[in-house]
């Protein structure tokens, strides 16, 4: 069956890894979806890869393109297992990490513990040294004052070590002979410094991502290291690893820069379901990925998803652009409890793929969102992944009657139907998060549902939210892989300088980039990336005189000319009226020059599937009794093989429609069709 070059996916989740292979000849698409392997996720990625390769008959040489998407870096800060990490910092400046911002987690609990730093106490060190913004000379650090430190580090079993300056952003050469040094003499840490993590201003959020870069880069760059290893023993080639800003990079980049990834799995999807989308000329989309731990949404607005600049961790600033992902402890595997109060909740613990579910029969006895849906008839009482993974209904009926029906005085049908009305709620708040609390109509955006969950619970989600239609792409359960197949190599560069703009005018502006294109053009040749290759997407901060805050303005000239400083300021201006609703005449400040070096991998989707010609009774597999509340509770519902459903199709709900990544809930006053591409659009009856 093999025939050219293939293009290989992995997306690593909680609870399952997807798989997504693409032959280039003719841009047919193989699939499969396992269980992952939490203690080791590369094992999960390694079997799945062998049985898709087996299953296609593709020779290992043939995969001409491997990209990974994985989850190990946020598993890691989440759970606390990251490398024992010391921090070299200037004198004076080592509690930035505990003196924060001077912000309360919650502002009406003053007891409220503040989240353990990245970096303990004892393992934050200083040096004398400084740079000053006034015309005071700089105090370069004594590298001999470093033995001290590390010898102790030494003996505190320090895997990692941050070095961090207070103004390394304007003069990195002090961190440079810090961190070399540090590498030289204790070469089996790793270590990093701020200004190749982060070359910007605040201190504060600096030293946090810093940090957090070093005491995660042990822990991927391990991961790393053994799934090259792996690669390269089953022939495959080197991986991509997908980052947060939905651009993947080298493995030796990702480990790095380690803090990159930390939304590596949930930026798949999004940068997956875009580009589905604006194949189809849907242009403006909130995306909605329910895997088995959480869930993940994002809003895309004409095409590009939008980017955040910073987002918390753990309970600290991680400052890097970053698809602005909104994630919620809500999944499939989502553990409903009840409270000593008697109320219910679900989430955020989840029962993840080991023991997973109830239903799953392994040795899981909470009940989940997975088992409501069981029992409520929306999943198969038998097995799920198209029989490869065996379930029993009962052991779901069993544990939501004792754990939520039972102590609720409710039945089981009513606690399982309250599972998933909690469980909406929390969805939609996350949608409000990052739709309406932005600025957003949601009303005005189409829902596309994917992972392995999505599907099943987008339709009552919509309905709550005013959403007209929802999209259900081919393979919603492993859009995450394809995504990793359609993502440009990416990096994004910055440096903080700050100035009058018309101060500095357009030779001020001009040197600016300059500076930073230097780091660009290094490594656009790291990447051995050829010049007719490279893109680069230019853009300024810049504010006001006097603001804390500053708005991204992109500017598209390679080099400023007279004339164009006003152009620039109108555009800010305009930026500036649309988020705050006014604009005075003030003067305008640069804060940090932005460079996005970027290109194409592979550029290649995977081609609708024809389906066979036939009506859509012919894909009709069977009926069984479902639980709808629009219904009044449970009727007989047809139950269709999608993989059987023909193009222009169209199915009125109820109806459930099963295959192999996941199952689509049509609802009662909804209207299916099929889609030319394959694709479902799920409409709601206008009254």
């Amino acid at each position: 069956m093999s025939s050219g070059g293939y293009v290989l996916g992995v997306d690593v989740g909680g609870t399952f890894t997807d798989l997504a292979l693409i032959r280039l000849a003719d841009g047919r698409a193989f699939y499969h979806k396992t269980s992952s392997t939490p203690a080791d996720p590369s094992v999960a990625v390694a079997q799945g890869i062998e049985t898709l390769l087996g299953q296609t008959g593709v020779e290992p040489r043939e995969v001409q393109y491997f990209g990974h998407g994985t989850t190990v870096a946020t598993n890691a800060v989440i759970t606390g297992r990251t490398a024992r990490t010391g921090l070299i910092t200037t004198q004076g400046f080592r509690d930035i990490l505990e003196i924060r911002r001077q912000r309360q987690p919650h502002n009406y609990d003053i007891r409220l513990n503040k989240p353990a730093p990245p970096v303990a106490r004892h393992l934050r060190r200083e040096l004398r040294e400084r740079v000053y913004l006034s015309p005071d000379a700089p105090v370069a650090p004594d590298p001999a004052a470093l033995d001290p430190i590390l010898a102790d580090f030494k003996r505190e079993g320090v895997e990692a070590v941050a070095v961090c300056f207070l103004h390394s952003y304007v003069r990195p050469a002090h961190e440079a002979l810090i961190a070399q040094a540090v590498r030289e003499r204790f070469p089996e840490a790793f270590t990093c410094a701020s200004h190749e993590v982060l070359a910007e201003f605040r201190e504060y959020e600096r030293i946090s991502t810093t940090a957090l870069n070093a005491a995660l880069g042990p822990v991927m760059s391990r991961y790393l290291e053994h799934l090259e290893k792996s690669a390269g023993a089953m022939g495959l080639a080197a991986p991509k690893i997908l980052q947060s800003n939905g651009g993947v990079a080298s493995a030796r980049e990702a480990g790095n820069h380690a803090v990159r990834t930390l939304v590596s799995g949930p930026a798949a999807g999004v940068t997956g379901a875009a580009c589905l989308a604006v194949a189809v000329g849907i242009r403006d989309i909130i995306t909605f990925d329910v895997g088995g731990t959480s869930t993940d949404v994002c809003l895309v607005e004409n095409g590009q998803p939008l980017i955040s600049r910073q987002r918390d961790f753990h309970g600290f600033p991680v400052r890097f652009p970053m698809l602005d992902v909104h994630s919620v402890g809500a999944g499939g595997g989502s553990i409903a409890w009840v409270d000593e109060g008697g109320f219910l909740h679900v989430g955020p613990q989840s029962a993840g793929a080991d023991p997973g579910p109830a239903c799953y029969d392994r040795g899981g006895a909470l009940p989940t969102v997975t088992d409501a849906n069981v029992v409520l008839g929306r999943l198969p009482p038998d097995a799920l992944l198209g029989g490869r993974m065996p379930i029993r209904a009962e052991l779901a009926r069993r544990a939501i009657q004792e754990r939520v029906a039972a102590p609720m005085g409710l039945s089981l049908e009513e606690a399982a139907q309250g599972i998933l009305t909690i469980l909406n709620e929390n969805l939609m708040q996350a949608i409000r998060v990052i739709s309406v609390e932005k600025g957003f109509d949601p009303r005005k955006f189409t829902l596309v549902a994917f992972g392995g969950g999505g599907p099943l619970l987008a339709s009552v989600l919509a309905r709550e939210l005013d959403i007209e239609a929802v999209m259900v792409p081919a393979h919603p359960g492993l859009l995450c892989a394809h995504g990793l197949l359609v993502a440009d190599v990416r990096s994004d560069f910055s440096l903080s300088r700050l100035a009058n703009l018309r101060q500095a005018g357009v030779s001020g502006i001009n040197a600016g980039f300059a500076d930073l294109q230097r780091s660009v053009d290094a490594w656009f040749d790291l990447e051995r990336i050829a010049p007719g290759a490279r893109r680069v997407e230019r853009a300024l901060d810049l504010r006001y005189a006097g603001q804390s805050h500053e708005l991204t303005v992109p500017v598209q000239r390679d080099e400023f000319r007279d004339g164009d400083l006003a152009a620039l300021i109108a555009r800010f201006r305009e930026e500036h009226v649309r988020v705050y609703g006014y604009a005075p005449d003030g003067a305008v400040q640069i804060v940090t020059y932005r460079i996005t070096a970027r290109t194409p991998v592979t550029g290649h989707t995977a081609a609708a599937e024809a389906a066979p010609a036939s009506a859509p009774g012919s894909a009709r597999t069977g009926s069984r009794r479902v639980h709808f509340r629009e219904s009044g509770g449970f009727v007989d519902c047809p139950i269709y093989d999608r993989a059987r459903l023909q193009p222009g199709a169209r199915i009125d709900g109820p109806a459930i429609l099963e295959q192999m990544d996941t199952t689509t809930v049509v609802l009662p006053g909804q209207i299916m069709r099929v889609q030319a591409d394959g694709n479902l659009l799920l409409t709601f009856v206008s009254a």
